[in-house]
């Protein structure tokens, strides 16, 4: 019988990765099936435990470069049994270690030293590329009259620091570009360190080959014209883009951390009539747990005694709390406010809810590709062709060129052509096309207060057809506010906030924050309280000037028997607004309304989405007449009320499956798994760390107009990096043939190693200015 796990995977560092892993896994012995996530850098392997294992497995990847970290051995946990569950083995953790992530800290913290060594490097071999840029530069222009030609005291001290330079910048920096040329050398994998390895290491040895074998060398070439600075500004280049798209890397790890950190780290079990503190992980399922006021809920259970308001935004998103009662859910992760209760454990450890999204975030993180997999799969054809162009223009030159030119001058052409078609194959262009239109599209869009994680949100974003957006802190402001008071008394409207907020000052409840808010702003004192009571479950009571005053909900009124328009109230509630009662003893004073208000800006921002033929779609787990009433104040096209993270998530994989491109727009941790599943997540910055973690743009001040200034920025961008790709290439498509001596027959042209290098830089040059060209453009 086939066994499936997931293992972690250490030394990926592109996309290609991710394929040659999966390839070679595919081919080994007892592998039935393997699928690689380069998102959370995991493996999921099914195979037969009879025929190999995951130590096999991991040496028959050792030689490419990469290792598989065997998951650990769960333990027994009250009788559920000893085998690790799929979600927590899916999470690569075992039960007992929900925190430690299966060497999720260590992973991260190899991660920081790696990025922290890189970073060393890039400080040091910049100024060394900004160095040799100059030199180029003023070489290329004094041969056109631009410059002065330069001394032969400079040029001689230039001649022996540039090979210093370049020695440095290919051996110590360049180091993983070269393991990539072994690799692809050795085994016949190629990606976009093969072609930075390759490009770099070939301009090196010939120019280290023309200061060796100068006097030999110099009948048959000009052996001025070295190219140590290539060498040095192509790896500087695409190291800093390397150590970039790192930084933006870790980050994927840390909303499954987060996640993590979210759960309780101990609880308060009745075992033996006695209330004992324990680690969560030793939770049994069937046991009573205690949760005391401001208390997180430790796993998930049914309460047995007792009642409070549990704050569940976590998994609804919403920002009131939910009054719970005997017989009622209550959720691992969420948080009790003010009351006390006891509830059996019913799922613990990788089952509860909380263990559920940070599966369904890190599978649905692991599901996007890189936009640089495309570049990877270019180089897989490039190298080869580019090698087997060169050995061949050699050959010819070699063979033809012989019975004309003589062997001197026909292999004088031949080295010239064959080193004229690697270094103007050099893949710099081609790796500063993304990266540079990238950074200055990420820094226009920052400053329009538009945070992007990666170029694959920019690719995909202006194809979106569907915007799926949550209510709570993305339609609505999030947190609730009094929107309407109805004064039924003899005093002043500021005079009822004032005993109305005086009364709710006493209470913790977020509605009665909100009322005090309002009082505060309006700078009005609030009296002294005096035999303050809360009743429980309908509201509170208190003397104010020796007056008995109540506030509170329907089942106060009924208490009271004070009579009332139900229906007004109801009406009310419909649309999302908690009334609050301002009662005496005998009749009804006041009417407050407490609600999560629309946005100013949504209705504008869903009328251009609309514009640019988006459909939106609100997704919320509040009640259906609330988003009902919301929606119609929006313009929203469709509703999906009352729903779990999950529903979220099945929602969005069902209009991908109609083959539309979607984009999700929430703010709550209970977002983070749609976020991740679709193909564009959108988090507010207003709302929790996971979301805005998870998602691929964040929105500052939550500020939902900006998704339509993020389409067109991204419109630009990926218009810039296409314009970059041409360029990139088109010096190739016409370089080649000259550099190999294409045009020679004809028009006895010959393009020179030095034009060969000047054309590769032409066209980095041509990028970069391109990519700065965009900061002119208005969103």
């Amino acid at each position: 019988m086939a066994q499936s796990v997931r293992v972690n995977i250490s030394g990926m560092h592109c996309a290609s990765c991710a394929s040659v892993i999966e390839r070679t896994l595919k081919k080994t012995g007892g592998v039935e099936d393997c699928e690689v996530n380069f998102g959370t850098e995991k493996a999921k392997i099914s195979f037969d435990p009879n025929k190999t294992d995951v130590a096999r497995l991991s040496k028959a990847v050792e030689p490419l470069g990469y290792k598989l970290r065997e998951p650990e051995k769960p333990k027994d946990r009250g009788g559920r049994g000893g085998y690790q569950s799929d979600a927590s083995a899916a999470r690569g953790m075992s039960e007992n270690e929900p925190i430690g992530h299966l060497g999720l800290s260590q992973s991260k913290q190899e991660k920081l030293v790696e990025i922290a060594v890189l970073k060393k490097k890039i400080q040091t071999v910049i100024p060394l590329a900004l160095i040799a840029t100059l030199i180029m530069g003023w070489e290329i222009f004094a041969r056109f009259g631009i410059f002065p030609e330069v001394s032969e005291t400079w040029m001689g001290f230039f001649h022996h620091l540039l090979p210093i330079m370049a020695t440095y910048t290919l051996f110590i920096v360049g180091q993983p570009y070269l393991s990539g040329l072994y690799l692809f050398l050795r085994y016949g994998r190629a990606n976009m360190d093969t072609l930075i390895g390759l490009g770099t290491l070939v301009a090196f040895i010939y120019s280290f080959a023309l200061g060796a074998f100068e006097e030999l060398l110099r009948p048959f070439l000009n052996v001025n014209a070295t190219y140590y600075d290539v060498t040095i500004v192509v790896i500087a280049f695409i190291s800093l883009g390397k150590y970039l798209e790192m930084r933006s890397k870790l980050k994927t790890g840390d909303a499954i951390e987060k996640l993590l950190n979210m759960q309780a780290k101990t609880a308060l079990v009745i075992r033996n009539g006695r209330e004992i503190e324990v680690p969560v992980d030793d939770v049994k399922a069937g046991e009573l747990i205690i949760i005391k006021p401001a208390g997180k809920i430790p796993v998930d259970g049914v309460i047995t005694e007792g009642a409070s308001y549990i704050d569940e935004a976590l998994v609804t998103g919403e920002s009131l709390p939910v009054e719970k009662t005997t017989g009622d859910i209550v959720i691992a992760g969420t948080t009790n406010t003010n009351g006390a209760f006891t509830f059996r454990a019913t799922k613990v450890g990788s089952e509860t809810m909380l263990s559920h999204i940070i599966q369904l975030v890190e599978d649905a993180q692991g599901s996007k590709a890189p936009i640089q997999a495309l570049a990877d799969k270019i180089s897989a054809v490039f190298v080869p062709i580019v090698l087997v162009l060169a050995f061949i223009t050699l050959g010819i030159w070699l063979l033809v060129g012989t019975p004309i030119f003589g062997f001197s001058q026909a292999i004088s052409f031949g080295l010239v052509s064959f080193v004229g078609i690697l270094v103007i194959a050099c893949p710099c262009a081609l790796g500063l096309a993304t990266p540079t239109a990238i950074i200055v599209g990420v820094g226009k869009g920052a400053k329009e207060g538009i945070l992007i994680k990666d170029a694959a949100s920019l690719e995909k974003l202006p194809k979106v057809k569907v915007l799926v957006a949550d209510k709570t802190g993305t339609i609505t402001k999030g947190q609730p506010e009094l929107v309407s008071l109805k004064n039924l008394s003899d005093k002043s409207d500021d005079e009822l906030l004032a005993i109305l907020a005086a009364l709710e000052n006493k209470s913790e409840h977020p509605i009665a924050s909100a009322i005090v808010k309002a009082a505060k702003k309006k700078g009005l004192a609030l009296a002294p309280v005096e035999g303050f009571q809360a009743l429980k479950g309908q509201g509170l009571s208190g003397r104010i000037g020796g007056t008995e005053y109540f506030a509170g909900n329907l089942k106060l009124a009924e208490a009271l028997k004070l009579s009332f328009d139900r229906e007004t109230l109801e009406e009310e509630t419909k649309k999302g607004r908690t009334p609050v009662l301002i009662t005496i003893k005998d009749k009804a004073i006041g009417l407050a309304l407490v609600a999560d208000p629309v946005k100013p800006e949504a209705a504008e921002a869903v009328k251009q989405l609309h514009k640019l033929g988006i459909k939106v779609v609100m997704l919320t787990g509040d009640h259906k007449n609330t988003a009902q009433y919301i929606a119609s104040q929006v313009g929203i096209d469709e509703i999906v009320a009352e729903v779990m993270p999950s529903d979220k998530l099945q929602k969005i994989k069902e209009f991908q499956a109609q083959g539309l491109v979607v984009a999700m727009a929430g703010d709550g941790v209970n977002d983070a798994p749609a976020l991740a599943q679709a193909d564009i997540g959108i988090a507010m910055a207003t709302g929790t760390d996971v979301a805005i973690e998870s998602a691929d743009i964040t929105l500052l001040h939550g500020d939902i107009s900006k998704i339509v200034k993020a389409i067109h920025l991204s419109k630009i961008t990926m218009r810039g990096i296409r314009q970059n790709l041409f360029w990139a290439f088109i010096y190739n498509i016409i370089g080649i043939p000259l550099a190999g001596g294409a045009f020679f027959p004809l028009f006895g042209w010959l393009l020179s190693p030095v034009f060969a290098g000047f054309a590769m830089a032409a066209s980095s040059v041509s990028v970069v200015a391109n990519s700065l060209r965009l900061k002119t453009k208005r969103l």
